[in-house]
């Protein structure tokens, strides 16, 4: 067989960018010759972490829609013009076999342009709740790798593979062992760990939970809280804690850079409901309080959220609601033993650990096809 070239589009935040890098790893693992490239939307944060991974990426002058200032959008329609018409003379010159998208705005024009030149196109739904352009490019695409049950509601029965979601490798295989995640990450042995995170770019609502309950956290001696509080928030919140003190058991970070050993001493995860982050739960069968965003399309969050919550793997926080209640359920909660080890239970239940790799089997199937 020839040289594998594929082309992997998608990205804007971490929960598109993470799961396309691990299929691409899982590709090369299978493939070592495989020709991979990425593409993305300028300025977005896969111009920088796909090429730390080892891959090439060409960016796209893509943006998304303003669904509440409709007249902003003309602009969206010359960036998306301008991005098809890039988007076909990259796939002219790379040559692909077959495209895959894992969501964000990139994926639209790359892989409409692959379908328009007959190039076989693969999609990675990763929420339970289609997306508007995944609904249109599944039209054309060969393979739908969806990581729910049920979602022959959305596209074409006949094309689904439910294999998961893929997850960051690393998380699997901490460098460290507890007691060295601990010291590393300046948290104490012998007390229970929250784990709060909003996201590779924090969460508004998840920071004001935290800061509306200072008094009750610092109450909690034999608790400690990591708090992941996003780049986008960090001075703002910097200056809040100053003016009001920081407790002692509770330990603020920008970014969380080591997520596997994070993850390994969190005996409670507060959460968006991202799909590559429920994927890492459950995997890992961490305890979780999932706190869906209302800013996403489709209210998708809660869709995935309840995913979990019908089959009692996780507990579900409204956006609304949590400011005032999300810090008092969890600190209920991580004292709860037999409440954590059955969300863990049911939350390993569900999870896919060969998603991946299963979605790099369909990637060569398909690019194999075309030329046979």
């Amino acid at each position: 067989m020839s040289e594998l070239r594929v082309i992997i589009s998608g990205g804007g935040t971490g929960g598109h960018i993470f799961p396309a890098i691990s299929i691409a790893n899982e590709i090369r693992m299978k493939r070592p010759d495989a020709q991979i490239l990425f593409v993305g939307a300028e300025g977005r944060m896969e111009m920088q972490r796909v090429p730390a991974a080892g891959y090439p990426i060409e960016g796209l002058p893509i943006a998304g829609f303003d669904r509440k200032r409709l007249w902003r959008n003309f602009g969206v329609l010359i960036k998306i013009f301008k991005s098809k018409r890039k988007a076909r003379r990259i796939v002219r010159e790379f040559r692909p076999q077959v495209a895959v998208g894992v969501g964000g705005y990139a994926s639209g024009p790359t892989l409409s342009v692959c379908g328009d030149m007959g190039i076989p196109t693969l999609l990675q739904e990763q929420n339970s709740y289609a997306g508007v352009t995944n609904k249109l490019l599944a039209r054309r695409a060969r393979r739908i790798c969806v990581a729910y049950e049920g979602m022959e509601h959305f596209f074409p029965a006949d094309r689904l593979v439910l294999t998961g979601n893929p997850v960051r490798q690393n998380l699997l295989h901490p460098a460290a062992g507890r007691a060295e995640a601990l010291a590393a990450l300046g948290l104490e042995e012998g007390k229970r760990t929250v784990l709060i995170i909003g996201g590779s770019l924090g969460a508004r609502t998840l920071n004001e939970s935290v800061l509306h309950h200072l008094a009750l956290i610092e109450g909690q001696h034999h608790l400690q809280f990591l708090w992941q509080t996003g780049k986008f928030y960090s001075q703002e919140i910097a200056e809040r804690l100053k003016a009001q003190g920081c407790p002692k058991n509770l330990h603020v970070t920008e970014f969380v850079a080591d997520m596997a050993s994070a993850y390994a001493v969190a005996d409670l995860v507060i959460s968006r409901a991202g799909a590559s982050s429920i994927s890492e739960l459950c995997l890992l069968g961490k305890p979780s309080i999932l706190v869906p965003s209302p800013n996403v399309a489709e209210d998708h969050q809660t869709h995935n959220a309840m995913a979990l919550v019908h089959k009692d793997a996780a507990l579900l926080m409204k956006d609304a609601e949590a400011v005032a209640q999300l810090l008092p359920l969890a600190i209920d909660t991580v004292q709860d033993s037999a409440r954590l080890q059955l969300l863990s239970h049911n939350a390993q239940l569900l999870a896919k650990p060969h998603a991946a790799s299963d979605i790099a089997d369909e990637v060569i199937r398909l690019a194999e096809a075309t030329q046979s």
